[in-house]
């Protein structure tokens, strides 16, 4: 089966430049070569069949905000991450999410790394992310980010590199988790050769991280917040809340009284204690933040501020999601940890500073910009694959805002074999692992691998056609 796959240059995950397997990769070939195009192309249909059955849908809406529900497209290859390249990204992250945890604590207390010049005020209070109402503002254990999923990618030599931080309601793991039981149901014979790292226990570890937010009680009262059925990710909370056995709840199922947060029951108040809430920070509390907001809870702020209700992820993280504090990550990890970095950034053009901006307005087309705010595909240009006036368009916006606008090299991302149009396809991946953060840190095995599915592409979002497949790491050499 993999005798007419060509990989397309750079680093494929599956295939040496010399186009034979790599270290790991032979008895999985092997396997899924006497399964043969057509049995993997019928198991696929399954699997997408019983994705629907299950419910995992994500909500997507059209430029006319009509929304359609669909399946998270999915792919049967699975891809393979060698255990000890896997304890190197793990220590990695652990590393980044500690210095952006401090950073956080500095920016919204002391604000030493502004006074030692490292990053300016102005950068930080230009932010969309910065929430002035958090400052002074100590959560619980002193912890931030308790949730957060980090986009990670390999260039082409192979090279693991963070491409985005996400720190204020991460969504996929729950995709994550059900790529796992769709492989295991339908393609169980594939795991007999290989030891992979299981994933089952992400549930209960995130209500574990969730219960040590309120050292409090014994006993603490955990709900998820979410906006509603028509949320786009609606799909993941009700899935996460049944697997963690807490309730799922809405703004109008909460009140605050007496500085503490009580849920609406059949039996009366009851108290919540942690709050994993799947909201925006401008919709939390109408009384702190957006005075318009139908979605939040009144007072909630200020029993959080009275140390009476721990909030995951803390009001105020998105910060660190600003692709323009992204650049300052490293000297972060220089600064509050005095250690270098583990997991490299992508080289990052600020085009807040005139020379970096006059670089990129004079190589955009050779460049991805991407809006520092923007998630999802959105707000981004690809510069070798940018018409004339798309490349126009977004030299006036840079000029217009430079402030607003990053620029990057274009990687030649690593690919991993994909069904695309019933053939194999060699298609560019990025993952997402997810990472818990309470009175210890822990860290998914493996995470969300993100597909571009249209072949050529090297956007592999959902909401712009990208798919997923489920991710291995495996006791073996290295990959």
């Amino acid at each position: 089966m993999f005798e007419t796959y060509v990989p397309m240059g750079g680093f494929d995950e599956y295939m040496s430049p010399s186009h034979t397997p790599r270290k790991a990769m032979g008895a999985l070939m092997d396997q899924l070569g006497a399964l043969g195009l057509s049995q993997l192309n019928e198991n696929h249909r399954a699997a997408e069949q019983l994705l629907k059955r299950l419910g995992a849908t994500f909500r997507l809406y059209n430029s006319n905000s009509e929304a359609s529900e669909r399946i998270l497209p999915f792919d049967p290859l699975p891809r393979l991450i060698d255990h000890q390249d896997w304890a190197v990204l793990e220590a990695g992250l652990i590393q980044r999410l500690e210095a952006i945890d401090l950073f956080l604590a500095d920016i919204y207390g002391p604000q030493k790394i502004i006074k030692d010049g490292i990053i300016s005020a102005e950068e930080i209070t230009s932010s969309q992310g910065w929430r002035p109402q958090m400052q002074g503002l100590i959560p619980p254990l002193g912890r931030w980010c308790h949730i957060s999923g980090l986009d990670l990618v390999r260039d082409g030599d192979g090279t693991w590199r963070v491409l985005e931080d996400n720190l204020r309601c991460p969504s996929g793991v729950a995709y994550f988790l059900e790529n796992r039981r769709v492989m295991k149901q339908l393609f169980g014979g594939l795991f007999q050769s290989q030891r992979i790292t299981p994933i089952d226990n992400y549930a209960s570890q995130l209500l574990q991280t969730l219960q040590e937010m309120a050292p409090w009680t014994d006993s603490p009262q955990v709900v998820l917040l979410t906006p509603g059925v028509h949320n786009s990710a609606y799909f993941e909370h009700s899935y996460l809340a049944r697997l963690m056995g807490i309730q799922l709840v809405e703004g109008t199922d909460l009140i605050c009284e007496d500085n503490r947060v009580w849920m609406r029951s059949t039996n009366g108040l009851e108290r919540v204690d942690v709050i994993y809430r799947r909201i925006d920070d401008d919709f939390l509390d109408p009384t702190c933040f957006r005075k318009d907001s139908m979605l939040g809870v009144s007072g909630l702020m200020e029993a959080f501020r009275q140390g009476q209700v721990a909030i995951a992820n803390a009001p105020g993280t998105g910060i660190a999601d600003d692709k323009l504090i992204y650049a300052y990550v490293p000297q972060m990890i220089r600064y509050y940890l005095d250690e270098e970095t583990i997991i490299p950034n992508v080289t990052t053009f600020l085009c807040s500073r005139p020379k970096e901006c006059s670089y990129v307005l004079e190589h955009l087309p050779e460049l991805v910009v991407k809006a520092v705010s923007e998630a999802g595909g959105y707000g981004m240009l690809i510069g070798p694959h940018a018409s004339s006036e798309e490349l126009k368009h977004f030299s006036e916006l840079i000029q217009a805002n430079p402030r607003n606008y990053i620029a990057q090299p274009t990687l030649q991302l690593s690919t991993v074999p994909s069904l695309s149009e019933g053939e194999l396809y060699p298609c560019h991946v990025d993952l997402r692992p997810y990472i818990l953060r309470g009175k210890q840190s822990w860290v998914t095995a493996g995470g969300l691998t993100r597909v571009a599915l249209k072949r050529g592409s090297l956007v592999v979002n959902s909401s712009q056609g990208g798919g997923s497949k489920d991710t291995w790491v495996v006791s073996c050499s290295a990959v």
